[in-house]
C-alpha cells in the first residue's frame, strides 16, 4: 500500500466520521485527496440521486473499513 501524507491521512479520517458523504459537501481544500485515497483503496467514490424522482446523479464517498 502507498505511504499517506498527514493530510490525506487527516481528509480519511474525516471521510470515514461522516461516514456516507457528498463530495460537494467535504471542504474544498480536502478534493484534491480523493484521487489518491481512490488508488490506494481506501474510499469508495460512487453517483446516486439524492432524491428518488430526480434524474440528476450527485457524486458520494464513502470509507472502506480495513
Amino acid at each position: 500500500m502507498s505511504k499517506l501524507t498527514d493530510f490525506e491521512m487527516e481528509v480519511y479520517a474525516f471521510i470515514k466520521a461522516q461516514g456516507e458523504v457528498p463530495v460537494s459537501n467535504l471542504p474544498k481544500r480536502m478534493w484534491g485527496a480523493i484521487p489518491k485515497l481512490t488508488n490506494s483503496g481506501r474510499v469508495k467514490t460512487y453517483k446516486r440521486p439524492t432524491v428518488p424522482w430526480a434524474s440528476k446523479k450527485q457524486k458520494f464517498v464513502k470509507a472502506i473499513e480495513e
